[in-house]
């Protein structure tokens, strides 16, 4: 006879949840067993000290350099010089000179220092200015009768001051007349020409003595 089993008595339907029973118990043993920390108590060492092997820093003082000697002044020796040693020779000298007729003496010539030759210095500034004869007013006739207005002076209508240079000697001669600023048109050369036919001027003094200097003037120019 086959033998039965009861279906509550069959295991081979439980089989599967058995299963999964133990899987999971196996896994929680696992991750207990890896989260479990044991950790043995054991004795403390005991170091101690470290042995400080490292020498005693002593304090160095600071070092002190002795002042350098004072410098040493040589004193000047002074040597002394004995006098001049006196002659004890007598110099005998004669004087006895004897003379005769026949005896010729020359005559001494004295012969005269040349005279310095003293370059004539032209004075830009002296004491007492050269100046026309009988003063200003005369200067003023003598252009009014002498001077002639430039007919290319006058067809252009130019007038203004022509500024003239000159030297005036010791003995009041005049010389070197040059045009210092012009107005053209002929009157720059009508201006030479009358101061040239001037008469002599009274001369510059310098220390009371005439001496040659330079001067300078401007004669005006104007249409009437």
């Amino acid at each position: 006879m086959e033998a039965k089993k009861t279906p509550e008595a069959d295991l081979n339907k439980k089989a599967s949840l058995f299963l999964a029973i133990g899987l999971l118990v196996s896994l929680g043993l696992t991750l207990v067993a890896f989260e479990w920390k044991k950790s043995d108590e054991g004795e403390l060492m005991d170091l101690g000290m470290a042995n400080d092997d490292f020498e005693e820093l002593t304090e160095i003082p600071p070092t002190e350099q002795p002042p350098p000697p004072p410098p040493k002044i040589q004193q000047p020796q002074i040597i002394e010089i004995p006098d001049e040693e006196e002659l004890e020779e007598e110099l005998e000298i004669d004087l006895d000179v004897e003379i005769t007729e026949e005896t010729e003496v020359e005559e001494i010539v004295f012969e005269e220092e040349p005279e310095e030759e003293v370059a004539e210095t032209i004075f830009m500034v002296v004491e007492e200015s050269a100046a026309f004869p009988g003063g200003q007013g005369e200067w003023g006739k003598f252009l009014n009768k002498n001077l002639k207005y430039p007919r290319q002076a006058t067809r252009m209508g130019i007038e203004g001051r022509v500024f003239l240079s000159f030297v005036v000697d010791q003995q009041g001669v005049l010389s070197d007349i040059q045009v210092i600023r012009g107005i053209g048109g002929g009157c720059d050369e009508e201006a030479i020409r009358v101061l040239k036919k001037s008469p002599k001027w009274a001369p510059g003094r310098q220390r009371g003595r005439a001496v040659k200097s330079r001067m300078s003037i401007q004669i005006l120019f104007r249409l009437k």
